[in-house]
């Protein structure tokens, strides 16, 4: 079973940056394709971006393509999210998930193992 932590949320202005870090523990990093999601107050948790095992296929949600860019590094065990231009409608709770079966889903339900979620607050 693998544990997944996030890592990087924060405050930022609209226009800026930040990189989003999910370390995984437990298991087989390599074994899983990844996903972020987020989920805003009072809203239904929402598809991010995805990404394969190998690093090679990736997957985004039309709200963020072309501005946050998915990746991971399998050596250590890490995904990432760099989330450029933030905009207000960015703010959320983010969380990583991992997914044993398919190979890039944007379904929540697709996915077996979540984190505890990170923060992002983007000030207008």
């Amino acid at each position: 079973q693998v544990q997944l932590v996030e890592s990087g949320g924060g405050l930022v202005q609209a226009g800026g940056s930040l990189r989003l870090s999910c370390a995984a523990s437990g298991g087989t990093f390599s074994r899983y394709a990844t996903g972020w999601f987020r989920q805003a107050p009072g809203k239904e948790r929402e598809f991010v971006a995805a990404i394969n095992r190998s690093g090679g296929s990736t997957y985004y949600a039309d709200s963020v393509k072309g501005r946050f860019t998915i990746s991971r590094d399998n050596a250590k065990n890490t995904v990432y999210l760099q989330m450029n231009s933030l905009k207000p409608e960015d703010t959320a709770v983010y969380y990583c998930a991992a997914d044993v079966v398919y190979s890039v889903s944007s379904r929540l339900r697709d996915y077996d193992y979540w984190g505890q979620g990170t923060q992002v607050t983007v000030s207008s």
